[in-house]
């Protein structure tokens, strides 16, 4: 259900595209200190909707792909012009994506797993383990919950309540220790080192 009421609001989700640009390019700012991001070379964007988080990492130096489950996310994405260096790929992140072992050093999925049930979450975050050589973030919620947000959560149909009292532990028995950074009031990167 999920995925048809991304593919049904691709072209209005598009709109906020500006804004999500200098949200992602703030919250850059923020963590780069922190982490070291640009350490790195090759970033996986995963669930990366219309592609602004993409197009920010790829103005920064960084090789970017992006993966999403709606081809008519990453269509709105693929049009713009500051993203043709940004290579956009339709899969699911709950199943194995088309890309070797280790094959990025960072991957990251923002607002992805919220949405997903918890096998399912437990398949993205051992995708993600799987195909970044450094590090995983996951960029989510925190549990200072909105009751906008909870309204828009709940007709989404995601797993976004249990999300929120789960995320730590899931994380913490898939890759051991996870740090977190508070990017936002309601949001948090979940920092992960996966193994090998």
């Amino acid at each position: 259900m999920v995925a048809g009421v991304f593919a049904t609001i691709a072209p209005v989700y598009g709109l906020f595209y500006g804004h999500q640009k200098r949200h992602f390019g703030a919250v850059l700012d923020r963590v780069d200190a922190d982490l070291g991001l640009s350490a790195y070379k090759s970033v996986i964007d995963v669930g990366c909707g219309t592609g602004a988080l993409c197009s920010v990492l790829n103005q920064r130096g960084f090789a970017v792909t992006g993966v999403d489950a709606v081809q008519g996310m990453l269509n709105v994405g693929a049009r713009k012009p500051e993203n043709r260096g940004i290579e956009f790929v339709q899969a699911s992140a709950t199943g194995r994506m088309p890309f070797e072992n280790k094959s990025f050093d960072v991957a990251i999925a923002t607002h992805v797993a919220h949405g997903l049930k918890g096998p399912e979450r437990r398949l993205l975050y051992a995708e993600m383990a799987r195909i970044a050589r450094h590090l995983v973030i996951i960029a989510d919620y925190n549990e200072n919950r909105s009751a906008l947000t909870n309204i828009v959560e709940w007709f989404e149909g995601g797993d976004y309540f249990n999300f929120i009292k789960l995320v730590k532990g899931e994380l913490r028995e898939m890759f051991g220790e996870i740090r977190t950074i508070d990017v936002a009031e309601r949001a948090t990167w979940y920092i992960c080192r996966p193994s090998g």
